[in-house]
């Protein structure tokens, strides 16, 4: 499955504590299969960049923004919440920067809620989640809770998470931001090879 997104005079605002932010983006286009990486200082608008590629944030002004599948044209701004929350779940993968893992489940259990979810067969997603455990390195800690893991375990269980529904597009924000150099260089290069092999823009 492909997607492609195009975005055109996008605003975003954001106001807390007596503090107005605004973030504009004033044309960018995302094409399935390709790897893309937003750089910027902290606080300028990275993270909400991405909740609104991923559907979760709308934006305050959009001149255009269209989701291309299978389906056809989706014009973001027009859908209701319930055609927002059908498109982020069946195309959407978000890597979240804390991980976002639910204590009261175990991980095999977090790394299947998103398929399930969607109503996929349980035989299929068991194969995707023995093939994604085993190669992210945490099949031995399928059966523990979240809190019971490093940091690094952690985001390799929400890095499969992300996966397991095998979406169009898949997002991370600074998904090894709490784990050392060594095994972040270890997990981005496992995850950027997993996203590319499905074709999934990242």
């Amino acid at each position: 499955m492909t997607m492609r997104a195009r975005l055109r005079d996008i605003l975003i605002i954001r106001e807390k504590g007596g503090m107005r932010f605004e973030l504009r983006v004033p044309s960018l286009d995302v094409y399935g299969g390709e790897c893309l990486a937003v750089l910027g200082s902290s606080g300028c608008g990275k993270s909400t960049l991405l909740d609104v590629l991923a559907l979760a944030l709308k934006p305050c002004r959009a001149g255009r923004f269209l989701l291309y599948d299978e389906g056809g044209e989706s014009d973001v701004p027009a859908l209701s919440g319930a055609g927002l929350a059908r498109l982020r779940g069946r195309h959407m993968g978000y890597v979240l920067q804390s991980g976002g893992l639910l204590s009261f489940l175990t991980v095999r259990d977090n790394i299947l809620l998103p398929g399930k979810l969607q109503g996929m067969g349980v035989e299929f997603l068991e194969k995707r989640l023995d093939r994604l455990a085993s190669r992210l390195g945490i099949a031995e800690h399928l059966g523990k809770k979240p809190q019971h893991l490093s940091g690094g375990q952690r985001q390799r269980v929400a890095i499969a998470r992300a996966l397991i529904h095998g979406p169009a597009m898949v997002l991370a924000d600074e998904p090894t931001a709490a784990v050392d150099h060594k095994n972040a260089g270890e997990i981005c290069a496992v995850f950027k090879e997993m996203v590319c092999e499905s074709g999934a823009a990242l």
